[in-house]
């Protein structure tokens, strides 16, 4: 298979990233998407080409539903009134909000999770800090933030390692969500054994591809949550067919992430309609893709690193 490079500005900074690179090749099963985060070393990106192996030469599995809830995202940057407007915007019935951003204060995400609840006050409002807290800090800000809230409906990966996220789970109300604990984990199962967790976020391109996702959604033994690795609709489209292949879904998906790109790859990007997604099989429209095909020296950057990751099949 060809893959083909992107790069794709981000319309605001998010998870640290200003600009979304990856690749794209197409396969008898449709298109399929590489796009391993730039920390990843080839090891951790192996799972990330499994996926897109997986995409291009494999139908999706048969869906139980047809149409998946999603939430909306917004960023820890900006303000409150910033923070209200994108949760308004998403027209989604749940919010997740990134807290903890490097160079933003507890003040500031507290601020943003009271402009959400004072703009929509039937919303279910999550909270995600990508590992940043201790575990003191944790069970503080979750404590406030909670308060603030008028209940947290979860928090995701408040800690970086499973034996943190074990020691807030007994000190808060509030349910943890696992992600990075599982996704970058070589036992994505210790969170269950360790009692860290009672919800497991599961991301389709870092585990391996869709059917690696239902193979440990069934045997974690909590209920899962899906979100995005902030890819193009390409990508995204994997990780709406896991959610629609879950035979439970009980919490919204955090895979309406397109509208985080400037621009997309596909004629008509997966974004959320009256806050559901659907699944789908898009392919890559060629106009789209001509305003976003990565420089020269991006490419060869990726090329090389596409085949140090083969090179570990």
């Amino acid at each position: 298979m060809e893959f083909r490079t992107y790069s794709i500005p981000m319309r605001t900074r998010f998870r640290g990233l200003e600009n979304r690179q990856g690749m794209l090749a197409e396969g008898p099963a449709g298109w399929a998407e590489f796009s391993p985060f730039p920390e990843y070393d080839h090891v951790a990106s192996l799972p990330w080409l499994q996926a897109a192996m997986e995409a291009a030469m494999k139908p999706w599995p048969e869906p139980v539903r047809d149409c998946v809830p999603v939430n909306g995202i917004v960023p820890a940057v900006g303000d409150g009134a910033n923070a209200a407007r994108i949760a308004i915007e998403s027209g989604c019935a749940t919010i997740k909000l990134k807290v903890a951003e490097a160079g933003e204060t507890l003040e500031h995400d507290i601020e943003r999770v009271a402009a959400i609840r004072d703009a929509l006050p039937g919303a279910l409002i999550r909270i995600d800090a990508n590992g940043a807290w201790n575990v003191k800090d944790a069970v503080k800000a979750i404590k406030k933030l909670d308060h603030v809230a008028g209940g947290l409906e979860y928090v995701e990966q408040p800690c970086a390692t499973v034996e943190e996220l074990a020691k807030v789970r007994c000190k808060v109300d509030v349910p943890i969500a696992a992600d990075e604990s599982i996704r970058r984990a070589a036992d994505p199962f210790r969170v269950r054994d360790l009692d860290a967790a009672d919800i497991a976020v599961l991301k389709v391109q870092p585990l391996g591809g869709v059917r690696a996702c239902l193979r440990i959604a069934e045997q974690i033994g909590m209920p899962v949550s899906v979100s995005s690795a902030v890819e193009t609709s390409i990508g995204l489209a994997a990780s709406v067919a896991l959610a629609a292949a879950l035979p439970d879904l009980p919490y919204a998906c955090g895979i309406g992430t397109a509208h985080l790109l400037t621009s997309d790859v596909v004629a008509e990007p997966l974004k959320p309609v009256n806050g559901s997604l659907f699944p789908t099989r898009p392919v890559l429209d060629e106009e789209a893709y001509a305003k976003v095909a990565a420089p020269a020296e991006v490419d060869e950057r990726w090329q090389a690193r596409l085949a140090h990751v083969r090179e570990t099949l």
